[in-house]
């Protein structure tokens, strides 16, 4: 095997496949990347038997041939490179590796021994804009459980029916929800699936992303088709939670409020709870102001009042400020925020519109 590519190109082939080496396995091979050098191309492939990760550049291939190499020295050694060209050759036993002035001589595994890119014929398909659905994944994903007893609530609900693309996740204290419209020309009725939280973010931050990305299912797999990238994740089975049953259909008191005065605020009454986590909402109709609240039995108290719209009746309620940290920081960018509240022991609903819409349900603490 002898072939040489740009450092840079190699440099972001490596960034997009070792995002599907593992890290803690007692497999060596599972720690290494799979490269197989073949007219004017090289392929590279990474597994942890979870999600499998397959990316093509393009080389000047003299001699083809494949190898596996440790995917976390490799990297290293890339990242410390000038942009020239980098040589490999070798294969077998040992590849050296040469760039301007720099030689490096690594030990390498079988190739046979690197398990089989996987098959798939897809059951399902549409393509999505990779911009607008990663937005998408950032305001939900974090609220997918962490509870492997649960692994259904590990996973994103991702549903695109006439045009409006929608992503749910819960972990049952609390639920986000956010869609937007998209044209769907490739779509034949509605395309639904569950697709584990982390895997739907790091997939769409991968730097070839490309403007579109193609998202099939299998039996058992998502995969995701991007420019000359393959990543393909283990389908998340079972029955997601029927989230529009515990969106309330009304409520009684709407609290408009001004979202950077309202994230200061919390930052600043937030400092006091530190074994307490709950910050206590006491909505005055009448004077049109909110006022948060914290105590701590070790460090005081704190308060702060601000200004908001109020629509129906004066109200008091007590949320998990870690959780609304989540909410605010997936709202950021937008000027306002809308608080529902049906009653002090009933969900707290926090909506925001824009070109994406966004719901934040969080069950309340006891008072």
């Amino acid at each position: 095997m002898k072939f040489t590519v740009s450092q840079s190109a190699l440099s972001e082939a490596l960034a997009v496949v070792t995002k599907g080496m593992a890290s803690n396995s007692t497999l060596a091979i599972l720690s290494g990347i799979y490269i197989k050098a073949e007219d004017g191309m090289l392929v590279f492939q990474t597994t942890n038997l979870t999600i499998s990760i397959r990316h093509r550049i393009a080389a000047n291939v003299e001699e083809p041939g494949e190898t596996v190499v440790s995917g976390k020295i490799l990297s290293n050694i890339v990242k410390t490179l000038p942009d020239a060209a980098v040589e490999f050759e070798g294969g077998e036993r040992v590849v050296s590796i040469t760039c301007d002035k720099s030689t490096f001589r690594l030990n390498t595994l079988d190739p046979r021994d690197f398990p089989e890119f996987p098959q798939f014929a897809l059951e399902q398909t549409i393509e999505l804009p990779s911009a607008l659905l990663s937005e998408l994944v950032d305001k939900v994903y974090k609220v997918t459980s962490k509870d492997s007893s649960r692994p259904v609530l590990a996973g994103v609900l991702l549903t695109v029916e006439e045009n409006t693309i929608r992503l749910v996740a819960t972990d049952s204290f609390r639920m986000a929800v956010a869609d937007s419209n998209v044209e769907t020309s490739t779509l034949d009725g509605t395309f639904t699936t569950i697709v584990p939280g982390n895997t739907f973010h790091d997939v769409l931050t991968l730097p070839s992303m490309t403007e579109t990305v193609l998202i099939g299912t299998t039996d058992s797999q998502v995969v995701f088709v991007f420019g000359n990238t393959t990543y393909i994740a283990r389908k998340i089975d079972g029955q997601f939670p029927n989230y529009r049953q515990v969106i309330p259909p009304s409520c009684n008191t709407t609290v408009e409020i001004d979202l950077p005065q309202f994230a200061a605020a919390l930052k600043r009454v937030s400092v006091i709870a530190l074994s307490n986590p709950s910050v206590r909402f006491d909505i005055d109709a009448d004077g049109k102001v909110m006022k948060l609240s914290a105590s701590s039995p070790d460090q005081g108290e704190s308060t702060e009042t601000i200004p908001v719209e109020v629509t129906g009746e004066g109200m008091s309620i007590a949320l998990n400020y870690h959780y609304i940290f989540d909410c605010v920081n997936a709202a950021s960018g937008e000027d306002k925020i809308t608080l529902e509240l049906q009653s002090t022991m009933q969900p707290g609903i926090f909506k925001s519109y824009s070109k994406i819409n966004y719901l934040y349900l969080l069950m309340p603490v006891r008072i």
